[in-house]
């Protein structure tokens, strides 16, 4: 019987090779990536039955990752793992069309779990959060600020890239666009988040999730 086809992108090695031991006796680990931008490359020549990525990603992070795999495939199931317990993470997640939400303290025991989840078109969530999650979704809950509202997919991409360090001439050469169009889309950010400086920028990116920790 032919295994489910895994790819995995993760960018802690130690990490990546222990979910590689985990998942290889029962599925077919067919690449491991380290950030979001090769995470969406690889997917979309390998096409893989499940993507297990880690939300906390360089260059591009897991949940933009997984806009843009949905955009491409809108059928492609994506299980997603992080450290953070905040309910906003796996709200975000499913939102934006991921099968599965698992903590990776716990990814011993539920990640495999998951995976079968996903692979019968269910959606599995950790059910150390799963309460609170279903019931922000169901009372549409939005009390704090949600980036994915207010800025662009655009926006949020460049976001990542500030809030790493990177200059806005290298943004512009990674990204295949001009710096003035970085400046701008800053420009744009600070006018819509309220935010009148670059370091206040990189704050809001790493409290919101868009770049890692």
């Amino acid at each position: 019987m032919k295994r489910p086809r895994i790819l995995l992108a993760d960018d802690h090695r130690l990490v990546a090779e222990g979910l590689r031991s985990l998942l290889q006796p029962e599925f077919e680990l067919v690449g491991v990536v380290e950030d979001g931008r090769a995470l969406v490359q690889t997917a979309r020549q390998l096409l893989p039955d499940v993507i297990v990525a880690d939300i906390g990603m360089p260059k591009l992070n897991g949940l933009e990752a997984l806009i843009q795999l949905k955009k491409d495939h809108p059928g492609v199931k994506v299980v997603m793992m992080t450290m953070h317990r905040e309910t906003a993470y796996a709200r975000r997640a499913i939102e934006a069309g991921a099968s599965g939400f698992v903590l990776k303290h716990s990814a011993a025991e539920e990640l495999i779990t998951a995976i079968r989840a996903a692979l019968e078109g269910k959606t599995y969530i950790t059910p150390a959060i799963a309460g609170e999650v279903f019931n922000e979704l169901r009372q549409g809950n939005r009390k704090k600020i949600d980036p994915d509202q207010l800025l662009t997919s655009r926006q949020r991409e460049i976001l990542q890239l500030v809030a790493e360090g990177r200059s806005a001439k290298e943004i512009a050469a990674q990204l295949d666009i001009s710096t003035r169009t970085v400046e701008f889309h800053k420009y744009q950010m600070m006018e819509a988040l309220a935010i009148h400086s670059s370091a206040e920028l990189v704050h809001y990116a790493l409290k919101n999730g868009i770049a890692p920790l």
